[in-house]
């Protein structure tokens, strides 16, 4: 297992990758006694996610989507298709769920649980190069988006969300020149919580990835937090149908310590990459600026997708 926690010398690198400016600002912060990561304010962003076009999928085009099998309903996803995209190519596919609506905290950091909120596809990217679904997460019904967790509580069931990303993938693959051998899944926060509990539900949702990316959260096998779904049996077993692929962990501020411990435990041979964002912020938006870690990721992501 390969363990990559940045130490200072790759908050440094984060920092400076923008400008001097900064760096001496995030030193000073240090300095006085506060937390030694930086703010995403900080850094000027390089990459800004494309507007919603009220047309149909084209190279450079962000759209709304409703599949075949839910229209009528108040249920769409987002896709997005790189700017490079040719019709008879075959391209990897980013498929991503969002975090928590109504999530807002001290450094500013919000999410409002909705598909066209998604970020980390666009930064991993760059835009180019890969297919980008943003998907939802669906009530109990299956006709509407559940901004917050999964289905409705109590039960939570995620079936319709199962459901919907099946058909979603199978579509991409099918009329937008997906490869179904190259579909990555990742997520923020509760979609990074999401990457094992909805992408390793069962062995037919197991076999859509040949990579994974959860930042920011983490299925618990240890069950030390709460929240819909926790269930170390059950985690175990999703966990176990991962098998050789790998996943890029990653977390804001010292990483994702938790995660790498139970890991390192209960499943010592897999190719687990973890680090840092480099930031104190608890947002996908880091991805759309210059940073250490997006480089690691980046290199990591072309890997995954070439194997």
């Amino acid at each position: 297992m390969r363990s990559r926690f940045p130490g200072p010398a790759i908050v440094a690198a984060t920092v400076a990758l923008a400008a001097a400016g900064p760096f001496v600002v995030a030193r000073t912060a240090v300095a006085a006694g506060a937390p030694p990561w930086p703010d995403l304010s900080s850094i000027p962003a390089d990459l800004e996610i494309p507007p919603l076009a009220h047309a149909p999928p084209g190279p450079g085009r962000r759209v709304k989507q409703t599949l075949p099998s839910w229209r009528g309903t108040g249920v769409y996803h987002v896709v997005w298709l790189p700017v490079d995209w040719q019709p008879a190519q075959r391209l990897p596919v980013i498929v991503e769920y969002g975090g928590n609506g109504g999530f807002r905290n001290g450094y500013g950091d919000t999410c409002t649980g909705l598909p066209e909120d998604c970020k980390l596809g666009f930064g991993m990217s760059a835009g180019k190069g890969f297919i980008w679904l943003c998907l939802p997460f669906l009530d109990g019904k299956g006709d509407s988006v559940a901004i917050t967790w999964w289905g409705d509580p109590p039960s939570y069931d995620v079936q319709p969300t199962l459901d919907y990303c099946r058909e979603a993938v199978a579509a991409a693959c099918r009329d937008l020149g997906g490869d179904p051998g190259r579909v990555v899944l990742c997520g923020f926060s509760r979609g990074g919580l999401a990457c094992n509990l909805v992408g390793l539900h069962d062995d037919a949702m197991a076999r859509l990835w040949c990579a994974f990316v959860p930042y920011a959260g983490y299925e618990d096998v240890r069950v030390q937090r709460r929240y819909p779904g926790a269930d170390p049996v059950k985690a175990m077993a999703r966990l176990r149908r991962l098998g050789d692929r790998p996943q890029f962990i990653c977390q804001e501020g010292a990483g994702p310590e938790e995660a790498r411990r139970q890991l390192s435990e209960v499943l010592p041979g897999g190719d687990l990459t973890f680090a840092s964002t480099g930031f104190r912020n608890h947002s996908d938006a880091w991805v759309l600026r210059p940073s250490a870690a997006r480089s690691q990721l980046r290199a990591w992501l072309e890997k995954a997708v070439a194997r």
